[in-house]
């Protein structure tokens, strides 16, 4: 089967892999030729564990192909993937512009009956808007070609992407003619072998779902940080609340751990579209306005911590920061905690050393030379005042506490994402601070 994938962002870039790697025939399109320059030399504009050893193998294989020309690659194609990326406008809601105008370009170029599936995250109704942009085109060619409008919204985790394709919870694809659905059966059935389930109904309940599954993620997420800050007020231990609760099987134990609070692409673009949405059918999302509210608190309680720690004083304090990126696994700094604590540090007249894995390089695309960077974990202790964990990459797990304690100038560290145990600090004789727990 031969595919097409428009936008090489991380959705695209993933998808299209990953359906090289059953042996289809697919051709990633971008309009930017720096980038398909990139990738032709193995070079991918985002980080995620095992694309890039992926992407090759399949490009050497003849399966994997990159061009600028939407025209040239959707000839022969059977179905045309949209993934180009929706960002947030003023308002919250989502910028359809650049979906809207592949669907013209594909309605302007095709020369056979096609599937145009809206991989991107899409409000509900987007599938008309699609389906009217493709057929204004085919109007103004004089041309009475078909064509059949999908949704197949995309459910991956950043940092466990490929497994997240290749053996999927649930494929959802939403349909309103049999034709499309006899393809996307057709195409989805190499992923299916082992009994991964597929959900086909109606497009607006398929675009609805990933909203809905992204607003309930970030629901359980925040509704444990707002449990935290109570624990911690009462002197309750959000560990042990966490373990409680998430014995429960109705409640489970994932995105109940208390932290920073969420960032990235995807929950803090969607929870806010999903409002919007609803505020446009005058209706009140009153939970996730809650939601919303209680991430955005959330990203300072721990320089809160910080400067209660210094009496308030933090002019020319000098702070470690490990974890930039939102989240382990990605070079994403999207919406990022990271970004509210070292603004407000720098506000207070504070200095920054940072270190992360692999989101360096992002890190200062955004923040450029207001802070500094160190390629080295515990380089970047050296005579500071104090450590911050932001983002829980594995590394910071088990660090070695022999060079923490040298190269500090005290011993004090605010985890934000409590990977280390109270009690074990405290004989460490370390200032301990975490999310939920009262330690001082």
């Amino acid at each position: 089967m031969k595919v097409a994938i428009v936008g090489t962002g991380y959705v695209g870039l993933v998808t299209g892999t990953c359906f090289a790697e059953v042996g289809m025939d697919v051709t990633c399109v971008d309009i930017d030729q720096n980038k398909i320059d990139n990738l032709h030399k193995g070079i991918l504009p985002i980080y995620e564990p095992g694309l890039d050893e992926m992407v090759t193998r399949n490009v050497q294989k003849k399966r994997l192909h990159f061009s600028t020309s939407l025209k040239e690659s959707i000839q022969g194609a059977e179905v045309v993937f949209i993934a180009v990326g929706t960002p947030p406008d003023e308002d919250g809601s989502a910028d359809l512009k650049y979906v809207l105008a592949v669907a013209s370009s594909v309605g302007e170029h095709m020369q056979h009956p096609l599937v145009i599936v809206t991989k991107s995250t899409v409000p509900v109704s987007t599938a008309e808007k699609v389906r009217k942009a493709l057929q204004t085109q085919l109007d103004k060619r004089g041309s009475k070609l078909d064509f059949y409008v999908a949704s197949n919204p995309e459910f991956l985790k950043e940092g466990a992407a490929i497994e997240d394709f290749m053996k999927p919870d649930r494929i959802v694809v939403g349909v309103d003619r049999h034709e499309a659905e006899d393809l996307m059966r057709k195409l989805y059935k190499p992923f299916l072998m082992n009994g991964h389930p597929i959900y086909f109904m109606d497009i607006p309940s398929a675009e609805m779902t990933k909203y809905a599954a992204n607003a309930m993620l970030a629901t359980k997420i925040s509704f444990m940080n707002d449990i935290a800050n109570l624990c911690e007020i009462m002197g309750a231990d959000v560990n042990m609340v966490r373990k409680g609760i998430g014995s429960d099987t109705r409640i489970g134990t994932k995105f109940i751990y208390p932290g920073v609070g969420y960032g990235g692409s995807c929950f803090p673009k969607d929870v806010k579209a999903l409002i919007k949405t609803a505020k446009e059918n005058k209706y009140n999302m009153r939970i996730l306005n809650a939601v919303e509210e209680v991430n955005e608190s959330q990203k300072e309680v721990l320089f809160d911590k910080v400067k209660a720690h210094f009496k308030g004083d933090l002019k020319g304090k000098k702070f470690a920061l490990w974890g930039l990126s939102f989240k382990p696994k990605t070079d994403d700094m999207r919406e990022a905690p990271s970004l509210v604590i070292i603004e407000k540090l720098l506000n207070e007249g504070a200095s920054v050393v940072a270190y992360d894995p692999v989101a360096m390089h992002e890190a200062e695309r955004t923040l450029g030379k207001t802070i500094e960077y160190s390629t080295d974990m515990y380089d970047s202790l050296n005579g500071q005042d104090a450590l911050l964990i932001v983002t829980e990459w594995p590394e910071f797990r088990a660090p070695d506490f022999n060079e923490l304690n040298k190269r500090l100038t005290q011993k004090t560290l605010f985890d934000g994402r409590n990977i280390f145990d109270p009690q074990d600090m405290k004989k460490l004789g370390y200032n301990y601070y975490c999310i939920g727990v009262r330690t001082n």
